[in-house]
């Protein structure tokens, strides 16, 4: 039996217990509420944040396919209502994490795990003996003509870097005044450390900066993403890294003092300490689901309707409110019971309709929380054409409607969706549409869709204070106002299955980049590639899922689909890695670049644009 039928059978043994959770739907009507019994179960203690790769994330798919057969609505594929694919959702420390290291006296000594040293959850794996060499705040900085690395070999070496950059607490450091740059950022620190030739790199806390904290490594996290720098990444306690120091006649205090005064880092290799270090990493990759029914119409052409159901289970990383990240349940009731609750009554009140000339494709996807992921792979794995789909609209938190006011987004993206839009909202005037072409690019699961060219609607009721916090609950949903915008949804939706020519994708310009802070306080401007990332699973380079047009990598020939695995001679293998090659150029640089289409190692240049320029 393969793992996807056993994933299937755990799932629908799920689903036997479905309508104990709500009542059932009842055809041909959009409830109030029964979308509020709906986000009442879905964010409820029971389902525990709805986490991607958990048992309750499960049981919220069996909930809402029961929902669709109970309504009916058959599955669009053969194999049923579940569309199943790998993410990565969690990270634990296997066995072997060990660090010890030989000083100048020759005598090895063992270092604790958990208490002297950790890894970090993104580290790569890798067993190093390698000698030690301190490289200050592991920064490279050309725009701020600072380097710890300048006239440094650190390769096959192990590199000893400080947490946080110069002059910190400085208003008029060039490194931003007391605003931390990119620079700062750990994930920087390791790919920095990688292209200099590090083998692994060993993070320590600035205390004589931050006296009132505690000497302490960071707790290893579990939740985390794909990305990795591919070299061990771990934290050591400043006690040991200053002995290390001592016995070289150096000290982490009196060095930070002369580099905040000078800005000329010194650098240097620590004599006769080596350091042996093993990391091991274990990243758990879980089947997830997106659920898929489809209502036929009288043509093959259809409209897409949906909404992500997962959430951030006990907040780890992705929680706004630190104190409580994995400590508490994040409910998820806006964020997106909400926009879930609404594709189930949509799915009430399509059931029971006459057949019209085009389909409804019911999709309620998951892992939109890790970035997109759900969403993307039903894009690159179709179950029903692509070329079909006539529109595309997505509801993500439309709980907390503030004075009737909803933002609608993508309205530029297909030549007939603000029309549809007009000839429906006079019928509900309570609600205040504030429309964006733009809204095709965003960070939901409409831009999925965007990007491959088929035109989509975002409905959103705003950001508020309880968003990714514990505190968004189901109490707090205006369960009324949102029934209403639902039945405007459906009343567009019925717009676009009957119209007589189906809306042309119109490819609306992403919203111009903005400078960043470094770039201002440097005086000078970010360089801008123009590269929309693919935000699933990719090893091997950085995978574009589209470019803006007239951008660096357009001009350049680059496309949606393209693997780029060499920026400015660098290997790339990962975003992560493509993100930190881009900072270090200037706008106006010529690039030499490689990519990956169809198979083929293509070789071309891109010239960089100033990050304003497309404005």
């Amino acid at each position: 039996m393969t793992r996807q039928r056993l994933f299937i059978l755990s799932l629908a043994a799920s689903a036997a217990t479905f309508l104990q959770a709500g009542s059932a739907p009842e055809k041909g009507r959009i409830s109030a509420d029964h979308y509020q019994q709906t986000v009442k179960y879905l964010a409820s203690d029971g389902l525990k944040g709805r986490g991607t790769g958990t048992p309750q994330l499960k049981k919220a798919a069996a909930y809402i396919a029961g929902q669709f057969k109970a309504l009916g609505i058959p599955p669009a594929a053969a194999s049923g209502y579940y569309q199943t694919f790998d993410v990565t959702t969690n990270a634990k420390l296997g066995k072997g994490n060990e660090l010890s290291f030989i000083n100048g006296s020759g005598k090895k000594q063992a270092v604790a795990l958990g208490q002297d040293f950790n890894p970090f959850n993104f580290s790569g794996n890798a067993k190093v003996t390698a000698p030690v060499v301190f490289a200050g705040y592991g920064i490279t900085a050309p725009e701020y003509d600072y380097d710890d690395y300048a006239g440094l070999d650190v390769k096959g070496k192990i590199v000893l870097v400080l947490r946080h950059e110069p002059q910190e607490f400085d208003e008029k450091s060039k490194f931003a005044g007391k605003v931390y740059t990119s620079h700062e950022q750990k994930q920087t620190k390791a790919v920095n450390a990688k292209f200099h030739g590090a083998k692994a790199v060993l993070f320590v806390n600035d205390m004589s900066n931050h006296p009132v904290d505690s000497d302490t490594v960071d707790k290893f996290s579990n939740h985390v993403g794909p990305n990795s720098p591919d070299i061990p990444f771990v934290q050591v306690k400043t006690e040991l890294a200053s002995q290390w120091l001592h016995a070289s006649g150096k000290n982490l205090k009196d060095w930070i003092e002369a580099v905040d005064k000078t800005m000329k880092p010194s650098s240097f290799e620590i004599p006769g300490l080596n350091v042996d270090l093993q990391v091991n990493v274990l990243r758990e990759v879980r089947q997830v689901p997106n659920v898929v029914a489809y209502l036929k119409g009288e043509t093959d052409e259809y409209v897409i309707l949906g909404a992500h159901f997962d959430h951030l289970g006990m907040g780890e990383q992705s929680s706004m409110a630190p104190d409580l990240a994995g400590k508490a349940i994040h409910h998820g009731a806006d964020d997106n019971a909400s926009g879930s609750a609404g594709l189930m009554e949509l799915a009430d009140y399509f059931a029971a309709q006459p057949k019209r000339k085009r389909g409804i494709l019911f999709l309620a996807f998951s892992a939109e929380e890790l970035g997109l992921i759900g969403s993307s792979y039903y894009v690159n794995h179709p179950i029903l054409p692509l070329e079909k789909a006539v529109a595309m609209i997505n509801m993500d938190m439309i709980g907390r409607i503030k004075d009737g006011k909803v933002f609608v987004g993508g309205t530029g993206t297909g030549s007939t969706l603000l029309a549809s839009l007009d000839s429906v909202k006079a019928a509900h005037p309570k609600l205040k549409l504030d429309l964006s072409d733009q809204g095709g690019y965003g960070s939901s699961d409409h831009f999925s869709f965007t990007i491959k060219q088929v035109p989509v609607l975002f409905f959103f009721s705003g950001l508020h204070s309880d968003y990714h916090k514990p505190s968004d609950t189901w109490e707090k949903i205006d369960h009324q106002s949102a029934a209403d915008l639902v039945n405007l949804v459906a009343e567009v939706t019925i717009k676009l299955q009957d119209a007589p020519q189906r809306p042309a994708y119109v490819k609306v310009s992403a919203p111009a980049p903005q400078a960043t802070a470094s770039a201002s306080a440097s005086g000078g401007a970010s360089p801008w590639f123009g590269s929309v990332p693919d935000m699933g699973e990719t090893k091997g380079g950085f995978k574009l899922s589209d470019v803006t047009k007239g951008s660096p990598a357009d001009l350049a020939g680059l496309k949606g689909g393209d693997l780029i695995v060499e920026f400015d001679g660098r290997a790339i293998s990962s975003l992560m890695d493509f993100t930190y090659a881009l900072r270090s150029k200037k706008p106006g640089d010529v690039v030499p670049l490689k990519y990956r289409r169809d198979g083929k190692e293509v070789e071309t240049k891109a010239t960089l644009k100033s990050r304003t320029q497309m404005r």
